[in-house]
């Protein structure tokens, strides 16, 4: 039997466009919460982790409403964080980004997703179907290690406000990403979190 984890990012925040770290939902980002929970609610969750963080938390509330029975559960390894640095392979276009993050910042993350990779992605849970409510790029990072991409290419993977994406793991094999930012849940008015051009 297989392990499958289900990745949502959380619901757009109230005010993050100007600014603020950390906030409520705004009352799309609890539309878009209701919609998420009401498109799981059938499925069975071995466990339900969430980032601390208010925006985490309140979306996996929300989400609980349209999904009877769960029991969530906060980590901090599902924190927003940088997960790498900028390497040589980078390209040049996301210098202005990176020029706001810290050295101090990238070692805090990166040995964050180091201790979530080893929680969440650990050999010999099979059968077991976890929930993961959490960020940008902490889904990122761990598509970047079930494809076993390069490390730099986390900055480039972009996840849709309570977009689903689901990873699974088959007995002896590795893995895989079954799939990605699926957003046929949300109607086009709910899209938030990604390019324009997504949002078709």
């Amino acid at each position: 039997m297989a392990h499958n984890i289900i990745l949502v990012r959380h619901g757009e925040q109230l005010d993050a466009e100007h600014g603020v770290i950390d906030g409520p939902l705004s009352p799309r980002g609890i539309a878009q919460a209701e919609a998420v929970g009401r498109r799981l609610a059938d499925v069975e969750f071995s466990h339900v982790w969430h980032s601390p963080l208010e925006r985490a938390w309140e979306t996996v509330r929300v989400m609980s409403e349209q999904m009877q029975g769960v029991t969530t559960e906060p980590s901090a390894l599902l924190m927003d964080c940088i997960p790498a640095g900028k390497s040589e392979e980078t390209p040049s276009v996301f210098d202005p980004f990176f020029g706001s993050v810290t050295d101090a910042d990238i070692e805090a993350g990166s040995a964050q997703m180091a201790d979530a990779v080893a929680e969440f992605l650990a050999p010999g849970r099979q059968g077991e179907t976890d929930l993961l409510v959490t960020h940008n790029n902490v889904i990122a990072w761990f598509v970047l290690e079930a494809l076993g991409a390069p490390a730099w290419k986390w900055v480039t993977l972009n996840q849709a406000n309570c977009g689903i994406t689901v990873l699974q793991q088959r007995p002896g094999r590795p893995w895989a990403l079954v799939s990605h930012n699926d957003l046929g849940h949300l109607p086009v008015e709910l899209r938030s979190g990604i390019p324009d051009a997504y949002t078709i």
